[in-house]
C-alpha cells in the first residue's frame, strides 16, 4: 500500500500506525497510537476548464512549480465548499483572469499514481482579453495548429485538448472518462 506522510494524529498529535480497522475495513488506515482516530487518505480533485473563443483555446503558462514556464489549462485544486464546476470557475478566473460561462462536463480522469481526480468543463468565453493571476505568466488564445504540444504542463491538459479537437471535428462533444497510469 502506497504511504502518505501522515506521521502524526490530526486530532491529538500522537504518532499513527497503519493497520486495518477494527471496523471491518479492509484497507490499513492512519490510526492514531493515542485517541485512535483513523485518518483517511483519498484522491484530490483538480478541476479546470477548456476556455474557447471562436476556433480557439485559452491556455496559460504557468507561473508556478511544479512545471513552471509550461503551458496548462486553466485548473487548480478544488476547495472545500465549493461544486467541481464552481471549483473550475474559480480557478479559470484567477488563472486567465477570463470571463466565460461554464458548460457541459468534458472529461474526468482518474491518476492514481498521484491520488488525484482531474475534472475539466467546457466553457464559452465572453470576450478575447484576460487579466491573468500571479500563478500565470501569460494567457493566450491558440488554434489547434498552434498548440505547443511539446510544451504542455501535464498529460491530463494533453489528452483534454486531443479529444476536444477529435469531438469538434467530429461535430459531436461528449464526456470522455478514463485512467491514466
Amino acid at each position: 500500500m502506497h504511504r502518505s506522510p501522515i506521521q502524526f494524529c490530526k486530532t491529538c498529535a500522537a504518532p499513527v500506525a497503519y493497520r486495518l480497522p477494527d471496523d471491518g475495513d479492509t484497507r490499513e488506515r492512519a490510526i492514531c497510537t493515542a485517541c485512535h482516530v483513523v485518518h483517511y487518505e483519498n484522491p484530490l480533485n483538480v478541476v479546470g476548464t477548456v476556455p474557447v473563443w471562436g476556433d480557439q483555446v485559452l491556455l496559460c503558462k504557468r507561473n508556478i512549480e511544479p512545471r513552471k514556464g509550461k503551458w496548462t489549462l486553466p485548473a487548480g485544486f478544488m476547495e472545500l465548499g465549493e461544486t467541481t464546476e464552481q471549483g473550475a470557475a474559480r480557478e479559470t478566473r484567477e488563472e486567465a483572469g477570463a470571463e466565460f460561462k461554464v458548460q457541459a462536463l468534458f472529461t474526468v480522469m482518474s491518476v492514481p499514481r498521484v491520488g488525484q481526480v482531474h475534472l475539466y468543463y467546457l466553457a464559452q468565453l465572453s470576450h478575447d482579453r484576460f487579466d491573468p493571476g500571479h500563478e500565470t505568466q501569460e494567457a493566450r488564445l491558440f488554434s489547434e495548429a498552434e498548440i505547443p504540444w511539446s510544451e504542455l504542463a501535464f498529460r491530463t491538459v494533453k489528452e483534454t485538448l486531443e479529444h476536444y479537437f477529435a469531438d469538434r471535428a467530429s461535430g459531436q462533444f461528449k464526456v470522455h472518462a478514463f485512467d491514466i497510469e
